[in-house]
């Protein structure tokens, strides 16, 4: 009599399917269990030789005893070593660099200072009309109708010289960051070395909130304006960047072989 499959039971090449599926499985995760058995020795290891506690050593210094044996002392004495250095840095940055610095503060407040001068001569009538029309021609009439009345508010509230101010600072942050950020898009989405280098430095940039930037700006242009805008310029100029990159890394090849034929 033939032999029947029993029914329910599993067959041997759906058996042999689910081992290799298993096998395929464990393989995955090899680097896993690798990584958490070397955490585990490494564990052990320190627990049984330093004990439970134990401080992480920054330099070595050799002694020798009475007795003729040497010993290896642990010591955390490279904070302070460090923290002299980045003074030491800092200090002659700031001395020898005050040509660079002085020059570039100089510079900005010149362009500063004539923009607030251009946007205070045009009366206050024309700069809201002239926005709220703005507003208009990019949105619809709500958006224009709150512009005129945002702008208005802001002149009743006696700050429109603090807005113009404002406006000023935003025009002369803008420009450089556009400067600085199109080319530099230019040339990671030309580049891809270039885009492989600047991509974990643009991300760095973009995870510090916008006041960090503040610090490095006092420290080398001094409290004022020209600290403000280094601040906006570097939190600014990420997305320049970025989009720039993205914008001609998405053209269509064949566009652009239309353009050069």
């Amino acid at each position: 009599m033939a032999a029947t499959d029993i029914e329910g039971a599993p067959r041997s090449g759906d058996r042999t399917l689910a081992g290799g599926g298993l096998l395929r499985a464990m393989q995955s995760r090899l680097p896993l269990l690798a990584g958490v058995g070397a955490v585990l020795a490494v564990l052990v290891v320190t627990l049984l030789v330093w004990g439970p506690g134990m401080g992480f050593p920054t330099t070595l210094s050799e002694s020798e005893t009475p007795a003729g044996e040497r010993t290896v002392t642990l010591e955390r004495t490279i904070r302070g070593e460090t923290g002299d250095a980045i003074d030491g840095s800092v200090d002659w940055l700031t001395t020898r660099g005050d040509w660079l610095f002085d020059g570039l503060s100089d510079a900005v407040g010149f362009a500063l200072v004539n923009i607030e001068d251009a946007l205070k001569w045009v009366p206050w009538p024309a700069i809201v009309v002239g926005l709220a029309l703005l507003a208009f021609a990019v949105g619809r009439w709500t958006l224009m109708g709150f512009t005129a009345l945002a702008l208005l508010y802001i002149g009743f509230m006696d700050l429109w010289e603090n807005a113009i101010d404002t406006i000023a600072l935003i025009v002369v942050a803008v420009a450089i960051s556009l400067a600085i950020g199109l080319p530099l898009g230019v040339l990671g989405a030309r580049s891809t070395i270039a885009d492989n280098v600047m991509r974990p430095i643009l991300d760095a940039m973009q995870t510090m909130p916008s006041f960090v930037y503040l610090l490095p700006g006092i420290l080398f242009f001094g409290l004022g304006k020209p600290a403000g805008i280094f601040a906006t310029v570097i939190y600014a100029v990420p997305p320049v960047i970025r989009l720039t990159n993205l914008g001609i890394r998405q053209v269509d090849p064949e566009v652009v072989e239309a353009a050069l034929a």
